[in-house]
């Protein structure tokens, strides 16, 4: 018998309540269908990216409790590099005193001489001892080169056999590990030591040389700018290539013949240096800013020759994006009377912030 159905069974519910709760059920699907799918990627991620692990060092990459390479210097459990010459030994020509070593011959008449810095803005100093025996002994040292047959004289001759003197050498180490205790930051690194030979201040020696029977002007080894605590140019220069080289940096001396003038470069990113070398160019005889190559000299004069460019060492670069790179922009811009906005209150707090100059030296 044909059963008839009611009107509310020939016709499908689709009542505003109903049709509320069907969508609701997509929506949950599809939401715990997403939650799963972030948990697996979470899972996945959890699992495979590499566990950061930091490495105990010093400031010169010695393990902590380890002799470093530099004798007699010891890395401690706090991370400071300290002679230990019980430990760890001494270098030739050196005898140990304890956990000292004593160059007998050149470790005479001290003196200590504060070397100033600034890093982030704020002023700081080493105390460096310095020996006058050292001094002595270099200024009786020739710094004639002999030449054969057509052998051209280099520039790079006279730069190498002054930074690779070994003797001094020896007695400049400490410097670099003053700077390495100070921070691990290889960066710092390099801006503690361009900014303390920045500090040194300029002026020639009142010595002179004799050149084949003619005197010339005396032109010091890199330890004697230390203990004259004094130097132009191109000496000074010869002491942060050689202090920049031994923190492990790659290193150049810029010389620009029709100028007069030498300054370094440190290896960084070929977009941030200086002609696309591959090195940001850094004044020496002045606190200036890292890349900052648009200086105006003494007589309002400025560097425009092509330099002769002496490799000294390869090594760290300079990272990207460091703010000195855009800070010498902006200095760059106002020193040459282009719209800055905000102008004056820009320069003031990037002369406060390197403690720059108004003139600088060529010699």
């Amino acid at each position: 018998m044909p059963v008839k159905l009611s009107k509310e069974e020939e016709e499908p519910d689709f009542k505003p309540g109903k049709l509320k709760y069907l969508m609701s059920d997509h929506e949950f699907l599809a939401s715990l269908l997403i939650f799963l799918t972030l948990l697996i990627l979470v899972i996945i991620l959890f699992y495979h990216v590499p566990e950061k692990i930091s490495i105990q060092t010093c400031g010169d990459g010695s393990f902590y409790n380890s002799c470093s390479i530099t004798k007699p210097y010891y890395c401690n459990n706090n991370g400071n590099l300290i002679e230990k010459a019980s430990i760890c030994g001494c270098s030739s020509g050196e005898e140990s005193k304890g956990d000292l070593c004593i160059n007998t011959i050149f470790q005479t008449k001290p003196k200590t001489i504060t070397l100033n810095y600034i890093l982030d803005g704020k002023e700081n100093w080493i105390n460096f001892v310095a020996y006058g025996g050292m001094s002595s002994y270099l200024s009786t040292l020739s710094q004639v080169i002999s030449y054969s047959g057509n052998e051209t004289p280099l520039l790079s001759d006279f730069i190498f056999n002054k930074i690779d003197q070994q003797d001094q050498r020896q007695l400049l180490l400490p410097l670099v590990i003053e700077i390495e205790n100070i921070t691990n930051n290889k960066t710092d690194q390099a801006r503690i030591a361009i900014s303390l030979v920045q500090n040194i201040p300029y002026g020639a020696s009142n010595k002179t040389a004799s050149f084949f029977g003619t005197p010339v002007n005396y032109s010091r080894y890199p330890y004697q700018v230390l203990y004259d605590d004094r130097g132009i140019c191109g000496e000074k220069s010869e002491l942060l290539s050689l202090l920049l080289r031994d923190l492990g940096y790659g290193t150049v001396v810029f010389n620009f013949p029709q100028e007069n003038h030498e300054a370094v470069g440190i290896k960084c990113p070929v977009k941030d240096s200086y002609n696309k070398t591959g090195y940001c160019f850094v004044e020496t005889t002045g606190p200036a800013i890292i890349s900052d190559s648009s200086l105006q000299y003494a007589g309002g004069l400025t560097l425009n020759s092509q330099p002769e460019i002496t490799l000294v060492s390869t090594g760290y670069s300079l990272p990207p994006n460091l703010q000195e790179y855009q800070d010498a922009k902006t200095m760059a811009a106002i020193t040459e009377g282009n719209f800055v906005l905000f102008r004056n209150s820009k320069f003031n707090s990037l002369v406060k912030k390197y403690g720059l100059i108004n003139e600088y030296q060529i010699a």
